[in-house]
């Protein structure tokens, strides 16, 4: 990564990175690679319950969608699409690597509505650190966290 010619790295003197501008981040919307925009649209809005925000063209079949729920927003970009735009990004799996923590309210009883409609990849539990928590993998190998707040977490001794 660089900012005006200076490349960036984990080994970079600690004063030359506090000198470099703060981002100031006001939202974060994961742009997902899919194979049928219009599939994973059907999986989000009927399954998980988002709401269709937007449809690139106004009708199928789609090459781009958006999704969201509450603040939550997320993009749903065919991968032909994609390529074409950006070859390099060809050879990126399905699902990326990437894991997204969505936090809710009422885990249980989302867990309790969905678990037999999608691929359960972490069962639904409480975790050292104050979240219960389980996680889902979308149609295209996506996992998807979703965590509730239910005690704070344990002090490390």
């Amino acid at each position: 990564m660089t900012t005006s010619g200076v490349i960036l790295s984990a080994s970079m003197p600690k004063v030359l990175r506090m000198s470099l501008p703060k981002l100031s981040c006001t939202k974060l919307n994961p742009n997902l690679i899919v194979s049928n925009v219009d599939a994973s649209l059907r999986f989000y809005e009927d399954v998980l319950g988002f709401d269709r925000s937007m449809t690139f063209p106004e009708q199928s079949p789609f090459i781009f969608a958006s999704v969201t729920s509450g603040p939550v927003k997320i993009f749903l970009s065919d991968r032909s699409t994609v390529i074409k735009e950006d070859p390099r990004l060809s050879g990126v799996p399905f699902g990326g690597g990437n894991i997204m923590l969505v936090e809710v309210d009422g885990v249980d009883a989302i867990h309790t509505r969905i678990a037999s409609l999608v691929k359960v990849v972490m069962s639904l539990r409480t975790q050292w650190f104050g979240l219960r928590e389980f996680a889902i993998q979308d149609p295209d190998g996506y996992v998807i966290t979703f965590a509730e707040r239910v005690a704070r977490p344990a002090r490390q001794v």
